[in-house]
């Protein structure tokens, strides 16, 4: 409670270690509200700036917030193979409309060890020739790994793009099995 006795929104963040490179991860009491890759320095102070813009909060740093704990324990289960799904409680107050309507689909309909052609996910939210669409929305997602932009691929077998890199959706897929291990 603040000091007008109305419940004051918090963002928490912390930097996670990862198989692909730090992680940020930022929550509010709803639930995780942000994933961000490459978690340098400079990044990750663009992406707090980013998140203090859009939420009309400053984040703060609190790696032992209870807000964190559980998505800190899932990610680092993820990475670890201990996890194939993400149980958590989500925010998504940084995507609406359509981008939001695919993004659910996404996290709900495409399991790990799986993929889907952006086409064939704009035609599961009854948007058929939306493929181009649902890139624009995977590249929007504001929680990635955690809802698996990764798992969305070209139809032509084309691992399309990736907002991470594409050596870093190779990697995702080859922790889910979907692709063999890069050799270096």
């Amino acid at each position: 409670m603040d000091s007008h006795g109305q419940n004051e929104q918090r963002v928490v963040w912390a930097v996670v270690a990862t198989d692909i490179g730090p992680l940020l991860l930022a929550a509010t009491r709803e639930g995780l509200v942000n994933v961000v890759f490459h978690a340098s320095d400079a990044v990750r102070d663009r992406a707090v700036e980013r998140l203090a813009s859009r939420l009309g909060h400053e984040p703060v740093e609190e790696p032992g917030s209870p807000l964190l704990a559980e998505a800190i324990r899932q990610v680092k289960a993820y990475f670890s193979g201990e996890r194939r799904d993400f149980e958590l409680p989500l925010d998504w107050s940084l995507i609406s409309g359509f981008n939001r309507q695919v993004l659910r689909e996404l996290a709900e309909g495409v399991p790990f060890g799986s993929v889907v052609g952006y086409g064939d996910l704009a035609a599961r939210v009854g948007q058929p020739g939306g493929a181009q669409a649902v890139g624009m929305a995977m590249g929007a997602n504001p929680l990635p790994v955690v809802v698996p932009c990764h798992r969305v691929v070209e139809s032509d077998g084309g691992i399309g793009g990736f907002g991470g890199g594409v050596e870093t959706k190779r990697r995702l897929l080859a922790l889910e099995g979907v692709l063999p291990e890069p050799l270096f």
